[in-house]
């Protein structure tokens, strides 16, 4: 007894010493981005040079990337030109490898700290930019390092408690020399070394690409984004100004067609459709031919159509020969007779061409019936083939122009003073905010009010070349004030959402942004207000904004 006595005093340090672990205590490295880089910025460009471990007297290789101050787009140079204040005379081979990157080639020959003087006429002009601490002969530092330390927690103060208790338990049995007893204490002293020992590693730190090293901090808003990856996702970004702002209303409303925007052929009588010349989306034009028809008629109607047809024939040869008569004996005979006989020719002759199909070329058959676009436009559906058998007034084509259309907006009291002549209207589709036009007027006043929520029926004309808006589509009308206020506001792009609140992303670094957590006001369609969040002079991502959430998500 005095022997197992002895094995649990020396077990606590034996945990103590391993810490849980077979081998002792390890180190876990944490992997870093690989290279070094510098970076400087002018009012119009921002640099970015990065480069690996760099040799004293060996060729060295640096990239160097280009892009706009303000939108960080990439930025090809028509001439760059590099030196170095510390090498005079040093030439530097520069090549262009992709729009806005460039790899530079040279020899740094001692061990020490250099600089690059970027001279570039670009686009936005000519400037001169200096790259400062490049440092030559320095190796690159371990990217993290973690180290696992063990100290006493609750745990393992409970750990020790139950020890001691254990102990006082076996002192009292052994001077017992009761067996039960032992029994008893030898579970409880198994089942209190069962408690593992709390742990509290130590603090982690990560070195940044010069090798300063800052405390790690899995919670932090900002995250790195390689610049090859900014320009491959055409992540933009622009300088948040203070600036006029226009208020505006929101209306809903509904595509409608507009007076000469749709038209329904119908069947006059019925019949059997003989021909079809047009198919479903096809572009016709006003007047061209859709179908002709032959109605169904009995016998009866069908001799009486013969009777009046060989009537109609006989009046216009009759007519005919009178008026020719006349005509060539014009300068004796008197000019009434000549009036009148041409007159009844000419009533002659439309009253055959009625009976000859209707003027369409299907000889004197007058049972045929033509169907022609009443406007220019594209062919709806239709389900109607040559031989099918149609009804009287039953619609057989729908032909559509969205070349221009109507919106019928619904405005409450409480709006109906913003609308009148003279305002600027913009029309959007309430699923995207990019499928809009400004071209949009006031057609008409409220001249009705619907009857189930009271609303007036305001009418707005839109012109719609490209067709992007369709009939019966709901939409959203923008109302502009007329006068603008100075407000700090962001293009709606970059806004975006996390865990369901407003976000914009700022760019901080060349590969350093920042989520920043905004409180946002009035939105016009185009900008909304910021109310907090953000600062004057800042860079906020305004394309892009959905690759930098899923990277940020996902870090």
């Amino acid at each position: 007894m005095q022997k197992l006595l002895f094995i649990l005093l020396l077990l606590p340090f034996s945990v103590f010493a391993h810490g849980g672990d077979e081998h002792g205590p390890e180190k876990q490295a944490a992997a870093g981005p690989g290279y070094f880089h510098t970076e400087a910025v002018s009012d119009k460009y921002e640099l970015l040079l990065k480069y690996e471990a760099i040799i004293p007297g060996e060729p060295a290789r640096l990239r160097l990337f280009i892009s706009n101050y303000k939108t960080n787009q990439a930025i090809d140079s028509y001439s760059l030109r590099i030196s170095s204040p510390e090498l005079p005379g040093q030439d530097f081979t520069v090549t262009r490898t992709d729009e806005g990157i460039y790899e530079i080639s040279g020899i740094f020959p001692e061990k020490k700290t250099y600089s690059l003087r970027v001279g570039l006429n670009a686009p936005l002009g000519p400037d001169l930019i200096l790259l400062q601490h490049i440092e030559a002969g320095k190796a690159l530092t371990i990217a993290g390092e973690a180290v696992e330390g063990r100290s006493l927690t609750g745990s393992a103060l409970l750990f020790a408690a139950g020890l001691l208790a254990g102990l006082a338990v076996m002192f009292f049995a052994m001077k017992a020399r009761n067996k039960h007893a032992n029994t008893t204490m030898l579970v409880l002293m198994v089942g209190l070394l069962s408690i593992p020992l709390g742990t509290q590693p130590l603090a982690a730190h990560e070195a940044d690409e010069s090798g300063t090293a800052k405390a790690g901090n899995t919670g932090s808003a900002s995250f790195d984004i390689p610049k090859e990856t900014q320009f491959l996702f055409n992540v933009y970004t622009r300088v948040i100004e203070a600036g006029a702002f226009t208020e505006s209303i929101k209306l809903f409303g509904t595509v409608v067609p507009s007076s000469n925007g749709q038209a329904l052929i119908q069947a006059p009588q019925n019949g059997r459709i003989m021909r079809l010349d047009v198919h479903v989306g096809q572009e016709v034009k006003k007047g061209q031919v859709l179908a002709v028809i032959e109605q169904n008629v009995d016998a009866g109607t069908q001799v009486g159509l013969l009777s009046e047809r060989n009537n109609a024939e006989a009046e216009y040869r009759a007519a005919k020969k009178d008026y020719e008569r006349l005509k060539s004996i014009e300068d004796i005979a008197a000019r009434k007779d000549v009036a009148e006989a041409e007159a009844r020719y000419r009533k002659a002759e439309s009253n055959r061409a009625l009976f000859a199909g209707n003027d369409s070329g299907e000889g004197a058959n007058a049972r045929m019936i033509v169907l022609r676009s009443p406007i220019d436009g594209r062919m709806g559906n239709f389900n109607f083939s040559a031989g099918a058998t149609v009804n009287a007034n039953e619609t057989i084509f729908n032909v559509t122009n969205l070349s221009r259309v109507y919106i019928e907006a619904q405005v409450f009291d409480k709006d109906a003073e913003h609308v009148k002549p003279g305002m600027k209207y913009t029309v959007e589709c309430t699923t995207n905010d990019v499928h809009k036009t400004a071209e949009v007027k006031l057609l008409a006043m409220a001249q009705s009010i619907n009857p189930s929520n009271q609303s007036q029926r305001v009418l707005f004309e839109m012109e719609n070349p490209g067709g992007e808006f369709k009939i019966g589509e709901f939409v959203n009308i923008r109302v502009f004030a007329q006068t603008n206020s100075k407000q700090m506001a962001v293009p709606n792009s970059a806004i975006s959402e996390i865990n369901g609140k407003p976000v914009v992303f700022v760019k901080d670094h060349a590969e350093q942004y920042r989520v920043a957590y905004v409180s946002t006001a009035e939105n016009n369609g185009s900008f909304t207000v910021i109310g907090k969040g953000i600062e004057e002079k800042e860079r906020i991502v305004v394309n892009g904004t959905y690759q930098l959430k899923m990277i940020f998500l996902n870090q």
